[in-house]
C-alpha cells in the first residue's frame, strides 16, 4: 500500500545516489506475513517505478528475508538502505561480505506529513500482539507442575507488522482477528482472553497454544500470569500505570532476526526438571519486583536469567546464528531474550541507551 512514508524513504535514500528498489513477491510477502498483499506485485511495482526519485524497480527474484540476494549480488550497489523495523542481521551481514556499505534509515515523514506505515493503514492493525518479557514456558503444565510461577506479558500495540512466526504471539493474533476483525472487543478482557484461547484451541488440539498468547494480547499493559500446573493461570495481576509503561518503553529495544523455520521444533531434546523450573521461575519474581521498583540493571538480570533458565528446559531455541547476533549486542545492554518460543524472531535487549538498529514498541493502554 503505497503512501507517503514510503515516498519519504525513497527520497532519503535517493539521496545517496541514483535508486534502484527490489520489491517482495506476492509468494514472499505472503510467507512472511501470512497474508495477501492489498497490491499485487505487478501495481506495486508500476507505482514504484513510477516515483521520478526512482532509476528502476523490480519484483526480488528469490524468497524469504534475502529474496534480494541474487539481485543484489547481480546490481553490486555503492549502498543497501533500510528502513528501521526493515532491518535485519542477516541483510547486514550480506552487505558486509559483498562490500556494500549498509545503511539503516529512522524513518523520518516529509515535513508537515503525518508517520505513515502499511500497518496503521490496514483494517485490523488494531489487534494488538505481546512480548513475553519472563516466565515464558510456565504457562505449559509440564513445567509449572514441577514448579509454579509467572509469565510476564505486556500487550503491543502493531505499529509494526512483525513477520508470522516470529515469537510476538502472530497465531493466535491471527485467531483473533478471524473472531473480533478490527479490535479486542470491549467488555470483562479475562473472559475475552479465555475465548479467544478456547478458539484457538478446540478439543482435539495436538499441541496446546499457551494461554500467556490469548492472555497477552487481550490484556492491556503489564500483566503477572501465575501458573500451578494448568493450561489457565490460576490469577492474574495487571498493571496499567502509564508511568511504569512509560518507563518499560524506553528500555526495551528490539533487533529483528528471521522467522522461525517450518522445520523448527522446539520441544525436541528438552530438559525439562523441577531446579530448571524453579530458576525460570524465581526470574519472573525478580522481574516483577525490578519493574515495579524501576530498577533497570534489575529488570536487565532478571530478564537475562529467565532467558538461561528457558534455554537450559529448551536449548534449541538459541542456535549459532542467534548467538552471532546476540554477540553482536549484548555488551551494549543490560539484559536480553529472545521473542516467544525462540528458533528466530527478534532479539529483546534491555538498555537506557539507545541500541543501534533496533525498534521500539508502544504497550497497549485501556481503552
Amino acid at each position: 500500500m503505497l503512501h507517503s512514508g514510503h515516498v519519504a524513504f525513497f527520497e532519503e535514500a535517493a539521496g545517496y545516489g541514483e535508486l534502484y528498489v527490489g520489491i517482495g513477491s506476492d509468494k514472499t510477502i505472503g510467507e512472511l506475513k501470512a497474508r495477501k498483499t492489498f497490491n499485487n506485485e505487478q501495481e506495486r511495482l508500476y507505482m514504484v517505478k513510477a516515483l521520478k526519485c526512482v532509476k528502476d524497480a523490480w519484483i526480488n527474484s528469490g524468497g524469504g528475508l534475502l529474496d534480494f540476494d541474487e539481485d543484489i549480488r547481480h546490481l553490486q550497489p555503492d549502498i543497501f538502505f533500510v528502513n528501521s523495523d526493515g532491518h535485519s542481521t542477516l541483510k547486514e551481514n550480506l552487505c558486509r561480505e559483498l562490500g556494500i556499505e549498509y545503511i539503516v534509515s529512522k524513518r523520518v515523514p516529509h515535513e508537515g506529513l503525518p508517520v505513515r506505515s502499511t500497518t496503521a493503514l490496514r483494517e485490523e492493525c488494531r489487534i494488538p500482539y505481546r512480548i513475553d518479557l519472563a516466565g515464558g514456558w510456565l504457562d505449559q503444565p509440564p513445567v509449572s507442575s514441577l514448579c509454579p510461577g509467572a509469565v510476564l506479558t505486556i500487550s503491543i500495540e502493531p505499529d509494526y507488522e512483525f513477520n508470522d512466526r516470529s515469537g510476538m504471539s502472530t497465531s493466535s493474533r491471527k485467531k483473533a482477528i478471524e473472531l473480533w476483525q478490527v479490535d479486542i472487543p470491549t467488555g470483562d478482557k479475562v473472559q475475552l482472553a479465555r475465548t479467544l484461547f478456547c478458539y484457538e484451541n478446540p478439543p482435539g488440539t495436538r499441541y496446546i497454544s499457551g494461554s500467556q498468547d490469548s492472555l497477552g494480547i487481550v490484556m492491556p499493559g503489564l500483566n503477572k500470569l501465575f501458573y500451578e500446573g494448568d493450561f489457565w493461570p490460576s490469577y492474574i495481576e495487571s498493571i496499567t500505570d502509564d508511568s511504569l509503561l512509560n518507563w518499560i518503553e524506553e528500555r526495551l529495544w528490539l533487533v529483528p532476526l528471521y522467522p522461525r523455520h517450518d522445520d523448527y521444533d522446539v520441544l525436541s531434546q528438552t530438559d525439562i526438571t523441577a531446579a530448571n523450573a524453579r530458576q525460570l521461575s524465581d526470574a519472573a519474581n525478580e522481574c516483577w519486583d525490578a519493574l515495579k521498583n524501576k530498577d533497570v540493571e534489575s529488570f536487565g538480570n532478571a530478564l537475562r536469567r529467565s532467558f538461561e533458565a528457558q534455554i537450559k528446559m529448551y536449548p534449541h531455541m538459541v542456535d549459532s546464528n542467534i548467538y552471532d547476533v546476540l554477540n553482536q549486542y549484548k555488551d551494549k545492554a543490560l539484559g536480553w531474550k529472545l521473542s516467544g518460543a525462540g528458533g528466530g524472531g527478534y532479539l529483546i535487549f534491555v538498555s537506557e541507551t539507545p541500541i543501534e538498529n533496533a525498534i521500539q514498541v508502544r504497550i497497549r493502554r485501556e481503552q
